[in-house]
């Protein structure tokens, strides 16, 4: 699936309320459920439990359609903010990712 179909699909489940109310709902939301995701690791982690990979992919889609909702109350693209998000990967380790270049970075 490419992000502007999955972006289309998620915002028919959005309340499309208040707009500043909206960003703040998306906001709290995905706060809320990468808080879930983080979580389950910690549980499996530190308290013994099994990693339900089940439950982490069911939490992870939370996540994205919480971005998926940012991004259209606020007018992004999905897609956009992925190409960004490369793109200053890349520009920062163009030889992929080192330590070195970690520690020795501006920003």
């Amino acid at each position: 699936m490419e992000f502007k179909e999955y972006q289309q699909k998620a915002a028919r489940t959005m309340s499309g309320g208040i707009e500043e109310r909206e960003k703040a709902n998306m906001c709290m939301g995905l706060a809320g459920e990468t808080g879930e995701v983080i979580d389950l690791m910690k549980k499996h982690l530190y308290h013994g439990h099994d990693l339900r990979l089940d439950k982490v992919q069911e939490e992870l889609g939370d996540v994205l359609w919480y971005v998926a909702g940012l991004c259209e109350v606020l007018g992004l693209s999905m897609a956009d903010v992925a190409q960004a998000n490369v793109n200053k990967l890349c520009a920062r380790y163009p030889e992929g990712f080192s330590e070195e270049r970690s520690k020795n970075r501006d920003g």
